[in-house]
C-alpha cells in the first residue's frame, strides 16, 4: 500500500517539475524579460505586495529581487486569462481597500499597515480576493526560493557535477560503508 502512493506521489512530483518552465529556476531579471500586461501603477503595487510579503532584512527582500516580474511572467506564460484578470482584479480591490482603510494607495502606507490589510485581504469572505493573495503569497515564495541569488547564495547551490573527493583513504571510506550498512 506505501508503495502505490510512493509510485503517485513521485510521479506528481516529477510531473510538477516537468510542468515548471525552464526560466522559473535560477530565474534573474534579465532571464524573466519584458512583461508588459499592467500599468505602470499596477505594477508598483504588486512590487509592494511582494516586499510585504517577503521584506528586505539583511538579505535582499522580494522587491529588489524583482519577484514581482517573476509573478507576472508565470501568471502570463503558466496559468489561464482568468488568473490574468483575477491579478488586475486582485490589485484594483487591494487599492481600493487601502483607500477606504488609510485614504491612500497601497504603495503609499506604512509597511505595518500593508501586512496588515493583506492579513485582512486573505481571509475576506470573498474567494476572489482570497485567491489574489494567496496566488501572489506562492508566486512570491516560489520566486524567492527559485531566485538565483537565493539559490547560489543562501542555498548554496552548485550546479552538476559538483565535487569529486578523490583523495579519500579507502579505509576511512570502507568504515562508513559499514557503519551504515551495520543499521
Amino acid at each position: 500500500m506505501q508503495r502505490r502512493s510512493a509510485i503517485r506521489n513521485l510521479t506528481m512530483a516529477v510531473g510538477g517539475l516537468m510542468s515548471l518552465p525552464t526560466w522559473a529556476s535560477g530565474w534573474t531579471p534579465e532571464s524573466i524579460g519584458k512583461v508588459s500586461t499592467l500599468s505602470f501603477s499596477e505594477e508598483g503595487t504588486l512590487a509592494e505586495i511582494v516586499e510585504t510579503i517577503i521584506p528586505e532584512t539583511t538579505t535582499p527582500g522580494a522587491k529588489s529581487l524583482k519577484v514581482h516580474q517573476f509573478a507576472m511572467r508565470m501568471i502570463n506564460d503558466c496559468y489561464g486569462e482568468a488568473a490574468q484578470k483575477g491579478l488586475k482584479d486582485g490589485l484594483a480591490t487591494t487599492d481600493i481597500a487601502s483607500k477606504l482603510a488609510h485614504g491612500k494607495v497601497f504603495a503609499e502606507i506604512e509597511p505595518a499597515q500593508r501586512l496588515e490589510l493583506l492579513k485582512k485581504l486573505a481571509n475576506s469572505p470573498d474567494v476572489a480576493t482570497k485567491q489574489f493573495v494567496n496566488m501572489i503569497k506562492g508566486l512570491t515564495i516560489q520566486g524567492y526560493q527559485n531566485s538565483e541569488y537565493v539559490m547560489v547564495n543562501i542555498q548554496k547551490y552548485n550546479m552538476a557535477p559538483g565535487f569529486y573527493h578523490g583523495c579519500v583513504p579507502i579505509a576511512k571510506a570502507q568504515g562508513k560503508m559499514e557503519k551504515k550498512t551495520d543499521r
